[in-house]
């Protein structure tokens, strides 16, 4: 078990592949499973595409536009809107929460030969969903054959 340091730069994606594959290799963990945990609650962690970065563009985009800053209304577009109570750290606070309750914090993979077991374009990502740069803990915890 051990955690990661990750230092973000605001919102968006920081690919984790490379950093987890090198930790495993260290540690010579062939195979088993990985659980990956994001020990906060304003970003995510997700398996998406590595090899277009419009894709990763794409899905911030919706993401932002189905969970706005400025507050919400209601899905059906109907009635009165509202602002978010919690702002005690800024604007874009509440709306990481939002985001992040509606994606992942944890991820469980196999390991196979040392690496990941992801398809071809795939890649781990961290997702940050606030506007600042943050400071993140990565868990790892590996289960498997050394």
């Amino acid at each position: 078990m051990e955690q990661l340091d990750i230092k973000t730069h605001g919102e968006g994606f920081i690919n984790l592949t490379p950093t987890i594959n090198s930790w495993l290799a260290q540690n010579e963990i062939t195979n088993g499973v990985l659980h990956i945990t994001a020990l906060h609650t304003s970003c995510s962690l997700t398996i998406n595409e590595n090899a277009d970065p419009k894709v990763l563009e794409d899905l911030s985009s919706y993401m932002k536009a189905l969970v706005p800053e400025e507050g919400f209304k209601s899905i059906s577009g109907n009635g009165s809107s509202f602002n978010y109570k919690h702002s005690d750290e800024g604007p874009d606070d509440m709306p990481a929460h939002i985001r992040t309750a509606l994606t992942c914090s944890n991820l469980s993979l196999s390991i196979n030969s040392g690496r990941l077991l992801l398809g071809t374009w795939q890649a781990v990502y961290l997702w940050e969903h606030r506007s600042r740069r943050q400071f993140r803990k990565i868990n790892l915890h590996a289960i498997g054959e050394m």
